[in-house]
């Protein structure tokens, strides 16, 4: 499936496990400044039937239903997939103990291996711009989509992040910095095979009061990431001292979830 240099190296680094997802998470955890959590405005945007055949593609560790157990649909069948075996045993395992079956598959969403006019609705949550041959993609989850099922795809836009290239200038980020599918220019590509696109923004921000965790998030989107510790902590020192300074750091979240059908 790897046969792309990009889809290698998300398979094989970026995301092999969830160590550099879980890196990025906990600082949107501790130092975004909207509480309510983003797992949980998605789910609020579902509109679904109680019986339901559900598909995420890309699925990660697993965050959208473990943190929304309690409003699952008892006639919910889930199928979850992800492009990387690893990500998808950690979303088995942190499942483990639901009461609620899922079923878990390693997929490709340039080839996703379901009849057509399958499942009521499919959820790809910030995925799609990581995807080579995207039109691709959008045809095979309109073609197994049945007629009326809806389409949920996160992303962010533009300023998503900004001021990292600010911070850490010259560092090499990209994880999540590629901006082929955006709330700027989504909704265009979904209307090649949706009649109807409707964009949320989420509305959020990072302020930051500490350096290490920082760090880390911008570790865990580099290429560039492994840095020795001497190297780390004057990074680190760098930061802090920027912190002190200025009494936090702000940086732009700009993401949002399009539903299409």
């Amino acid at each position: 499936m790897a046969d792309n240099p990009y889809q290698s190296y998300l398979l094989t680094q970026q995301y092999r496990d969830g160590s550099n997802l879980a890196a990025r998470i906990r600082l949107h955890a501790r130092f975004s400044t909207n509480i309510y959590s983003w797992f949980s405005w998605i789910f609020d945007h579902f509109n679904l039937p109680p019986q339901s055949r559900l598909l995420e593609l890309g699925c990660g560790p697993g965050l959208l239903w473990s943190q929304n157990l309690a409003r699952i649909s008892t006639g919910w069948d889930i199928t979850l997939t992800d492009f990387s075996p690893g990500m998808l045993d950690e979303a088995r395992q942190r499942l483990y103990d639901s009461s609620h079956p899922f079923t878990y598959a390693v997929v490709d969403a340039q080839a996703i291996p379901y009849p057509d006019k399958h499942f009521d609705a499919v959820m790809a949550n910030h995925m799609l711009y990581h995807v080579p041959d995207r039109p691709r993609a959008l045809a095979e989850i309109r073609r197994v989509l049945k007629t009326g099922g809806h389409f949920y795809a996160s992303t962010i836009g533009a300023n998503h992040l900004r001021e990292l290239e600010e911070i850490f200038p010259g560092r090499g980020l990209d994880a999540g910095h590629n901006f082929s599918f955006t709330l700027e220019n989504g909704a265009e590509q979904l209307a090649n095979l949706f009649s109807h696109v409707t964009l949320y923004r989420y509305d959020n921000a990072l302020v930051v009061t500490e350096a290490e965790p920082l760090v880390a998030f911008y570790l865990s989107l580099s290429r560039n990431a492994d840095m020795d510790e001497s190297a780390r902590a004057e990074l680190i020192k760098r930061v802090q001292e920027r912190i002190d300074e200025h009494g936090a750091i702000h940086i732009t979240k700009d993401s949002g979830l399009f539903e299409a059908w």
